[in-house]
């Protein structure tokens, strides 16, 4: 008999890869073996994919049948390959003609029954399609609306395995479940619902912490915000995404493959708002930056990429968890080691912290309510280590409102009033950095911004690393504030007021 052939694609990470299908019918006694290394979801496609070939109306051969996944060297997991591994051995049958298939991928997991279950990732396995000229990609019905976000790629979605073999000009005898959900699902589960944005006029008062949210979110500098409970640390962390500049093309496709990969793509769609994620502080460290046995999965820095990490309660997170940030919040990606090999993840975000000033919480003003003892107090916020400190830009007070007055709404500013001053320093910036492709000022290199600040706000970084106030990356960083700054303020360059404004900023001065 012929080897039969079908084509799918493997993600490690947001990486895809081609694999190859190939069946083999031989003579023997009745086996079905799959090889070439893949996980125990995928060697279970062995019963899957032989009960969906049965419920199509396919007598399965009383014989020998291997199918090899190719290149053998490639870990492949999960079970988004069942119907490529059930259309090459159809194809090796003769049910379906050898050369239908060429050039086409095939996703989708499978039932007993034959139907076709959706699966993950499917966004950029589409991307890597169209990339690589593929003519046509077939996926489960309920992937399709997914698929089709991929302008120029000829898509089908299918929602019963008989259906690929009538596509594919065989014969087939199946039934099809017309609610188009998965069993378990509801109708209120498969629509799923976006997050809405809260409004920064909706927070009484704190204009300076709004202030410096906007400065943040101008130059994309990460930000710690410590003052007593009810203050309003929350709300404003929130209420971040609504005051960025929207996401690019390029920024909503790779946002929208993490999330298809993490399988929440379709509450969200492509969107120009930054993602938001916000932990717990008992996550684990494998939740925070992405763990897993085999081939490690994305976590919650990989999921707020392109958008905003919040850690309320930030030193009631773990040590070691905490420290799990140093590396990312430098390189913009994540890096895991597992027994099958290493895993990259992007996680290019902005970190916004928020914290008590004590364990109880009250250790402010004249510290009169405070129940706290003072060894506790050095304990609570040590835990917030000095490299993690140093990688802050922006540390702000937030005090405690004091009045609760009813204000004219059309005197507060808005969320939309404030995205568009930090869109104008957004652009100011990115035509500064035309040529380095930077987009922001958080990503300048210190000797750019050395060698184009005046020397007498230079001067003003000297004062303060003779006297111990700012560190050598500390100095860097104050400078991207002061851009930041003199962005905001309509100025070409950084003068004397915001390198001091820059410092206070950043040592809460």
């Amino acid at each position: 008999m012929p080897i039969g052939t079908a084509m799918s694609v493997g993600l490690v990470g947001l990486k895809a890869n081609a694999i190859q299908m190939q069946a083999f019918i031989s003579p023997g006694l009745p086996y079905f073996s799959i090889i070439g290394l893949p996980d125990a979801s995928l060697s279970e496609a062995r019963e899957r994919v032989k009960s969906a070939c049965q419920a199509s109306g396919f007598s399965w051969p009383e014989t020998r049948v291997t199918v090899n996944l190719s290149p053998a060297s490639l870990p492949k997991r999960g079970s988004s390959h069942d119907t490529a591994i059930a259309v090459s051995v159809l194809s090796a049958a003769n049910v379906i003609t050898h050369n239908c298939l060429e050039n086409t991928v095939v996703l989708g997991e499978l039932n007993l029954d034959g139907s076709v279950l959706p699966v993950t990732g499917v966004l950029p396995i589409a991307l890597y399609a169209r990339k690589h000229g593929i003519e046509r990609t077939i996926v489960p019905q309920q992937n399709l609306e997914e698929a089709q976000l991929v302008e120029g790629l000829n898509v089908t979605g299918i929602r019963h395995l008989g259906e690929l073999i009538e596509l594919m000009g065989g014969d087939a005898k199946y039934r099809i479940n017309r609610s188009g959900l998965v069993s378990g699902q509801t109708a209120d589960d498969k629509a799923g619902l976006a997050p809405t944005l809260g409004d920064m006029a909706e927070v009484i008062g704190q204009e300076r912490t709004k202030w410096a949210l906007e400065v943040a979110a101008a130059g994309g500098h990460h930000l710690l915000m410590t003052g007593p409970p009810g203050s309003g640390k929350t709300m404003l962390a929130s209420r971040m995404p609504g005051i960025m500049s929207p996401l690019d093309e390029q920024e909503q496709l790779e946002v929208a493959s993490i999330r298809s990969l993490c399988g929440t793509l379709p509450n969200y769609g492509i969107t120009d708002i930054p993602p938001f994620e916000a932990p717990h502080h008992t996550s684990s460290t494998a939740a925070l930056v992405g763990g897993g046995s085999g081939i490690a999965v994305p976590g919650a820095i990989t999921r707020a990429h392109r958008g905003v990490l919040f850690m309320d309660e930030a030193p009631e997170f773990s040590p070691r968890t905490l420290q799990t940030l140093r590396e990312p919040l430098e390189s913009g990606y994540v890096a895991l080691s597992r027994s099958k090999g290493t895993t990259y993840y992007p996680a290019n975000f902005q970190l916004i912290m928020a914290a008590n000033p004590c364990p109880c919480g009250f250790g402010y003003g004249d510290g009169s309510r405070c129940t706290c003892k003072e060894k506790d107090r050095i304990r609570y916020f040590s835990r917030l280590s000095g490299p993690i400190l140093d990688r802050i830009d922006i540390q702000v007070e937030v005090p405690p409102v004091e009045r609760l007055t009813v204000q004219n709404s059309e005197k507060q500013i808005t969320s939309a009033q404030m995205r568009k001053t930090v869109e104008t320093a957004r652009r100011t910036a990115q035509e500064r950095f035309t040529e380095s492709h930077w987009t922001c000022n958080a990503q300048a290199s210190g000797t750019w911004l050395r060698a184009n600040t005046s020397k007498a706000a230079l001067a003003l970084i000297d004062q303060a690393l003779e006297h111990g106030r700012l560190s050598l990356r500390g100095a860097d960083r104050t400078l991207r504030l002061a851009w930041t700054l003199a962005d905001l303020s309509g100025k070409t360059s950084p003068g004397r007021g915001e390198m001091m404004q820059g410092i206070a900023l950043r040592t809460r001065e």
